[in-house]
């Protein structure tokens, strides 16, 4: 499906809403050798995100950096975020990672579109530099040993507590990520959180009548979208155990369900479907963009309890939630303070009441 350059419009988003979590937080050096980081590379035990960039050093660049670690000057430590797993998943430090990677194996970069690489033979040096043009196949034993055996800091971050709640990568990935092009929420939980729910989430937002609801065709390219989506799901989970702030409860959710095999996952996968199509069907498109803008408030209120009464929706559904939308009560508590415990709560209330009671 098509991606849309432009943001959703969205009446009352979470973007800006400040995020003060607290956690304990461990951080201690390792001194890997070169070869050791290779080994860890080669056996999947470092893992770099998918920031939606690729290895951009150059060859030079990279050949700079095993001539620095040839001769023995320092060079900047890599941080790792440990996982409850213990996988190392790269912080800071791709390029160096990736260039050392690649000299010890032999070729630069990835694969062309004709399946060829390209041998990495140290380039843009001194001409004078005995490291000149050499593979590390090239270097003498004695080198090879030295580069071997060099060691490259690691700092390495792992969450204390909250425990089984290690959401605080999230965090530490949204304060670094501030060169470029930032990444938006969703995308920082899509590379923290990866697992099988990010594709469950990416599948269900691509739900024609979901796109109708919505009132745009094309997927967000910044994955608001599938943040809205999130909300949904979370809100219809795990309402009742809601606290400020919405990104943290949003983050919690992810890490709960992130292999996406769990009971809620498939209940409401299903559900939202079936109520997707209802709703097309009973409102039209665009059935929340009550204000000329989507109102996420309205949306989640309206269909969690349509997912949550689904065995009895009234036979006029249609009447009652034209007589809802216009009330002022409902405008309040869709416009203030609208990720507020107290507002959430009784927002859920008064919509059930409004259209089940």
């Amino acid at each position: 499906m098509k991606e849309d350059i432009t943001e959703l419009d969205i009446e009352d988003k979470i973007e800006d809403e400040e995020v003060y979590q607290t956690f304990d937080i461990a951080t201690y050096p390792s001194d890997f050798t070169l070869k050791g980081i290779v080994n860890m590379w080669n056996e999947g035990g470092i893992t770099i995100p998918d920031f939606q960039r690729e290895f951009v050093w150059s060859i030079k660049q990279s050949s700079l950096l095993i001539e620095s670690f040839l001769l023995g000057l320092p060079v900047p430590p890599v941080f790792f975020y440990i996982d409850e797993d213990n996988s190392n998943l790269v912080i800071d430090g791709q390029q160096r990672i990736l260039s050392t990677v690649y000299f010890f194996n032999g070729y630069f970069g990835k694969e062309n579109t004709k399946g060829k690489r390209q041998v990495f033979r140290l380039s843009g040096l001194n001409e004078q530099s005995p490291y000149h043009k050499k593979t590390y196949d090239d270097l003498s034993e004695s080198d090879r040993r030295k580069l071997d055996n060099t060691v490259l800091r690691a700092i390495n971050i792992r969450q204390l507590t909250p425990v089984g709640e290690g959401t605080s990568m999230y965090h530490i990935f949204e304060r670094l990520n501030t060169g470029g092009t930032p990444l938006k929420s969703q995308e920082i939980r899509n590379v923290v959180f990866r697992g099988e729910f990010v594709n469950i989430l990416r599948e269900l937002n691509r739900d024609d009548n979901w796109r109708k609801i919505l009132g745009t065709k094309s997927v967000n390219k910044h994955q608001t979208d599938v943040e809205l989506l999130l909300r949904l799901f979370s809100l219809y989970t795990r309402k009742d155990e809601y606290e400020k702030p919405m990104k943290e409860f949003l983050n919690i959710s992810m890490k709960k369900h992130q292999n996406g095999d769990t009971k809620e996952v498939k209940d409401f996968s299903e559900k939202f479907k079936t109520i997707n199509s209802y709703l097309i069907k009973e409102l039209g498109e665009k059935p929340f963009h009550l204000r000329t803008r989507l109102s996420s408030s309205t949306l989640d209120s309206v269909m969690v309890n349509l997912m949550q009464n689904i065995n009895r929706i009234p036979t006029d559904f249609k009447n009652r939630y034209e007589t809802l939308i216009k009330t002022e009560k409902l405008e309040e508590l869709t416009t203030i303070g609208t990720t507020d415990p107290t507002v959430v709560k009784e927002r859920f209330e008064f919509v059930n009441t409004s259209l089940f009671k």
